[in-house]
């Protein structure tokens, strides 16, 4: 999705529930593959604006409205970045940021934001956090 500059905003839930976010979306419940969030958000399809939670190997939603960053430290040209970062602040999810501008990988994780990382280090940077 990088490579072609496909934004995205993946959320993955871990043990905080997420359910409160999920019912801003669309039910989605299939299980993540590539062919899916390549689907869900193409550019001008109906899924494609807001973000997706996953919740172990399932997508549950999609099109959800999340809580952006009270952190003044980001500067405004994260702006897009901030509802993976605000998500991350009030939960121990974990964020995959996908910039449709650049097409570099963001990680978002206990408030804190990871950036300008390839599909390889976005895998490590997901597997410590």
């Amino acid at each position: 999705m990088g490579k072609v500059r496909t934004g995205a905003l993946i959320v993955i839930e871990q043990k905080v529930s997420l359910r409160d976010y999920e019912r801003t979306g669309i039910d989605v419940d299939g299980i993540v593959t590539s062919q899916l969030l390549i689907n869900i958000f193409e550019h001008n399809t109906p899924l494609h604006d807001g973000a997706v939670i996953i919740q172990g190997n399932r997508v549950v939603s999609a099109t959800c409205y999340l809580p952006l960053s009270d952190n003044l430290g980001l500067s405004k040209e994260l702006e897009p970045d901030t509802g993976g970062v605000g998500i991350s602040e009030i939960t121990d999810s974990l964020t995959i940021i996908v910039s449709e501008e650049t097409g570099k990988i963001s990680v978002a994780y206990e408030g804190e934001l990871e950036r300008n990382l390839d599909a390889d280090s976005c895998v490590t940077e997901c597997i410590r956090s």
